[in-house]
C-alpha cells in the first residue's frame, strides 16, 4: 500500500492549491518542493487577481469568465490577501479607439457576474485625483475593477491550509528521482538525507521546471510542448497618492499596470519574452527595464529612469506551447495532461495557470483524478483561507478590533499585521502589553515575535523567505537588518 494517495512536485501556487484540495477531500498528499514556497513564479507576478482584460482581444472568453467567476470567490475566500482595486484606463491616440475600449469593458463587466465589484464607467481626469500625475494630453479614461493579491502569501496559505488538513508538505526537499511501476516511487533527499516515499499518483506542478523533472526524475519526455514566456517587473518611488492601479496601452498593442505598491512605491509591468536561460536566476534585462520606463513615460509626468530602480523582478511562466508567434499571443489557459500506462501509476502534468485560476485548476485536476480515488466532492469555493474567516468589506472592523485589544500597535503595522494573517495576528501577538513584548525589532516593524511564528508555522528558514515571500518588507531593509533577521531565524534552534 503506498505512504501517499498524492505526491505533488512543486511548491508553487498550482501544488499547494492542488495539496489544499486534495487533503480536504481526505486523500493523503506529499508536497515537495526544492527551495522555500512561492520561490518561483508564484511570488514574480503583477499581483493581480484578474479577469485578462487584453485577453478578450484573442477571443479567449472562457479563460475570461472562469477567471472574472474565481475573482470574487477568492475575495471572499481570502478578504486579508485580496482586497478590490480600481484601474483607470486613459486612451491613448493612435492605438485602440475610445469605443472599442468602452465596449471590452462592457464585455468585462457582463462577463464577470459582479456582486461585490462596482460597474466599470467613464471618468473625467481634468477633476479626478487620478489624473493628476498624467500628462495633460489625457482628459478622461475608463475606470473599472479587479483585484490586489499578496502572490506569494497566498501561496504559503494554501500550503498552511493543507497542512491542517493532513497534507505533508516538504520544503527545500528535492525529488532527486521517481520509479514509476504499480505505484510511484520517489526518491528524496532534504539537506542530505536520502529518503524515499511512495504514492499513487504523481503530479509534475514545477512551473517552469516541469520539462526538467519530466527529463530528469520522471525520465520521460513531457507528452506536449511548454513554451517559456519571461515577465519582468520595476518597482520605483512612488509615483501617486492613490489607490488606484493603471492599465497603459503600449504602442506593441501590449499593456503594462503600474500599481500602488509596498506604501512607498510603484509597481510597474509586466513584459513578454521567449526565455532560455538558467531558471534559477531570472531577471529584467537593460531592454524590458527601458521599454517599461518608456511606456510608463508616454502616461506619466514625472519621468521614470533606469537608473532610480528601487528592486525588478522576472518570472518564467510555464505555457502551453500552441504555436503562436508572439509570446504575448501564447494561450494563459492552463492544461492538464493526464498519462496513464497500463499497469503502471498515473501522471499528471500542469501547463500554464494563472494565480487567478489556480482554485479551479486544482478542481479540474481532481475532477480528472476522480477515478483513481473515492475522495470527497469539491468543497474549496465556500471555505477560507487560514485567518480570512470575515467578510470581504471587513478588513476595517479587524483593524479596529486589534487596535482594542492591543492598543500599543502603530496603526500601519496593525493593518500590514492583518493584510498577512488576517484574524490569526493573535497566535503570535498573544497576551503581549507592549512593543517591548514582542521580542526585538528587526526591520521596520518586525518583530522577533512575528518571525518566530512565521518559522514554526509558515516553513520559513531564511531572511529572504520572511522579508520577501512572507512579507515585502525587504524593499526597505539595510544589509545590517537583512544580517539581524538571519541572526534571529538562527538563534531560534530550529532544525
Amino acid at each position: 500500500m503506498a505512504d501517499y494517495d498524492l505526491a505533488i512536485i512543486g511548491g508553487g501556487i498550482n501544488g499547494t492549491g492542488l495539496a489544499r484540495d486534495a487533503a480536504g477531500r481526505g486523500l493523503s498528499v506529499l508536497l515537495v518542493e526544492m527551495n522555500d514556497l512561492a520561490s518561483g513564479t508564484s511570488s514574480a507576478s503583477s499581483k493581480l487577481i484578474h479577469g485578462g482584460l487584453r485577453y478578450l482581444e484573442h477571443g479567449a472568453f472562457r479563460l475570461v469568465r472562469e477567471a472574472l467567476n474565481e475573482r470574487e470567490v477568492l475575495l471572499r475566500m481570502a478578504p486579508h490577501l485580496i482586497y478590490p482595486m480600481r484601474f483607470v484606463l486613459p486612451p491613448m491616440p493612435g492605438l485602440r479607439a475610445p469605443l472599442k475600449l468602452r465596449f471590452g469593458l462592457m464585455l468585462y463587466d457582463w462577463l464577470g457576474a459582479r456582486k461585490l465589484l462596482p460597474k466599470s464607467k467613464t471618468i473625467d481626469l481634468t477633476h479626478h485625483v487620478v489624473g493628476q500625475p498624467l500628462k495633460r494630453i489625457f482628459r478622461y479614461a475608463f475606470e473599472y475593477s479587479d483585484c490586489w493579491v499578496d502572490d506569494s502569501r497566498l501561496v504559503v496559505l494554501n500550503a498552511v491550509d493543507a497542512a491542517e488538513r493532513g497534507a505533508t508538505i516538504r520544503t527545500r526537499t528535492r525529488c532527486v528521482r521517481v520509479e514509476r511501476r504499480d505505484e510511484w516511487e520517489l526518491v528524496l533527499n532534504s539537506r542530505g538525507k536520502r529518503e524515499t516515499a511512495t504514492a499513487r499518483v504523481l503530479i509534475n506542478a514545477a512551473g517552469p521546471w516541469i520539462g526538467e523533472v519530466a527529463d530528469t526524475i520522471i525520465r520521460d519526455k513531457l507528452k506536449a510542448p511548454v513554451r517559456l514566456v519571461k515577465g519582468s517587473h520595476i518597482v520605483v518611488r512612488r509615483r501617486f497618492d492613490h489607490s488606484s492601479g493603471y492599465i497603459l496601452q503600449a504602442k506593441d498593442g501590449r499593456v503594462v499596470f503600474a500599481l500602488p505598491f509596498a506604501g512607498d512605491f510603484t509597481l510597474i509591468g509586466t513584459t513578454d519574452e521567449n526565455f532560455v536561460g538558467d531558471l534559477k536566476s531570472p531577471a529584467p534585462d537593460t531592454a524590458e527595464i527601458m521599454y517599461l520606463c518608456e511606456v510608463a513615460n508616454e502616461y506619466f509626468r514625472d519621468k521614470i529612469t533606469p537608473d532610480e530602480l528601487v528592486w525588478s523582478y522576472s518570472g518564467v511562466r510555464s505555457l502551453y506551447n500552441d504555436g503562436q508567434g508572439k509570446p504575448e499571443d501564447v494561450t494563459r489557459d492552463y492544461v492538464l495532461a493526464l498519462d496513464e500506462k497500463k499497469k503502471l501509476a498515473p501522471l499528471l502534468t500542469v501547463y500554464g495557470g494563472k494565480i487567478t485560476t489556480y482554485r479551479r485548476l486544482a478542481e479540474q485536476a481532481m475532477a480528472k483524478l476522480g477515478k483513481f480515488f473515492q475522495g470527497k466532492p469539491a468543497w474549496t469555493a465556500g471555505t477560507s483561507l487560514p485567518g480570512g474567516e470575515f467578510p470581504p468589506d471587513g478588513f476595517n472592523d479587524v483593524v479596529s478590533e486589534m487596535l482594542t485589544r492591543w492598543p500599543f500597535l502603530p496603526k500601519p503595522m496593525a493593518e500590514r499585521l492583518v493584510r498577512a494573517y488576517g484574524l490569526r495576528c493573535a497566535r503570535f501577538l498573544g497576551e503581549a502589553k507592549s512593543m517591548a513584548d514582542l521580542g526585538p525589532l528587526l526591520t521596520g516593524d518586525l518583530t522577533g515575535a512575528e518571525v518566530k511564528y512565521l518559522v514554526g508555522n509558515e516553513w520559513a528558514s531564511t531572511a529572504d523567505d520572511v522579508l520577501w515571500r512572507r512579507s515585502k518588507l525587504g524593499i526597505a531593509a539595510t544589509a545590517e537588518e537583512r544580517t539581524a533577521v538571519s541572526r534571529f531565524i538562527a538563534s531560534l534552534n530550529v532544525p
